[in-house]
């Protein structure tokens, strides 16, 4: 398959679950190279295993100066950058009467400014080539609220803010560069294997299609969104959640 062929692509959050699944399917689609950006960089051996497309970077979204760093180093190897995948997020849940400050600037640092950061550095680049893509892992709970996660929702429902800004900003002087965002609902990660079945169970129940969203699912849409078959798809934001809400 060849939807991402030669395309230089960066995916934060890169080395599991959903991160890793986008990289999973970039890498074959035929994209030139996938940075898989994460601050554990103790995935990045199996990660990059008999595959020459895929490169490890260990690189904190918080970290300005790192962030570019990481891109002026790609776009002086490759000369470009065509997708960008911002995935990378954390949670620190409670009530708003129990959450801490440091739980509430944690979440928004890495949710929300990381998005804001990485984009920042690489926006440019695809602007003055033209062309690219970026595509943000938002979630339902950013669009329908959910309790106990006021920071997470307040970081997801700015990247559906500024998605649909970017998509106006980026497109500015003929350059085709596309913004979306994907909603996911409950998704099968490493972050969900906290959460007790007997929470997960009435999820499932209200969802018309049985069952959690596995991180193949997610990785699909963002592909979607990441090449030529989406070319007049800007500004959206695709729910990927199985029906949970209609």
């Amino acid at each position: 398959m060849d939807r991402m062929k030669d395309k230089i692509c960066v995916v934060t959050g890169g080395a599991r679950g959903i991160g890793r699944a986008i990289v999973d399917r970039f890498a074959g689609e035929g994209a030139k190279m996938v940075f898989a950006i994460d601050v554990n960089p103790a995935a990045f051996p199996e990660l990059e295993a008999g595959r020459t497309n895929v490169r490890g970077a260990s690189v904190n979204v918080t970290d300005t100066e790192g962030v570019k760093a990481f891109v002026d180093s790609v776009v002086a190897e490759f000369g470009r950058i065509d997708a960008l995948v911002n995935n990378a997020g954390i949670t620190r849940d409670a009530l708003i009467q129990k959450m801490s400050d440091d739980d509430w600037a944690a979440v928004i640092a890495v949710n929300l400014t990381g998005v804001f950061k990485m984009t920042r550095a690489i926006a440019p680049t695809m602007m003055a080539q033209g062309t690219g893509t970026v595509v943000s892992i938002a979630s339902v709970v950013g669009l329908d609220g959910n309790i106990g996660q006021s920071n997470y929702e307040a970081a997801k429902g700015g990247i559906v803010a500024m998605t649909k800004g970017w998509a106006k900003e980026f497109a500015r002087k003929g350059a085709k560069v596309r913004v979306n965002s994907v909603s996911p609902g409950y998704c099968r990660t490493p972050m969900l294997e906290t959460v007790p079945e007997k929470v997960l169970e009435p999820i499932i129940a209200k969802t018309p299609l049985g069952r959690l969203a596995m991180p193949i699912d997610i990785a699909n849409a963002v592909l979607f969104l990441s090449n030529d078959e989406s070319a007049f798809v800007t500004g959206q934001v695709l729910r990927v959640d199985g029906g949970l809400v209609l």
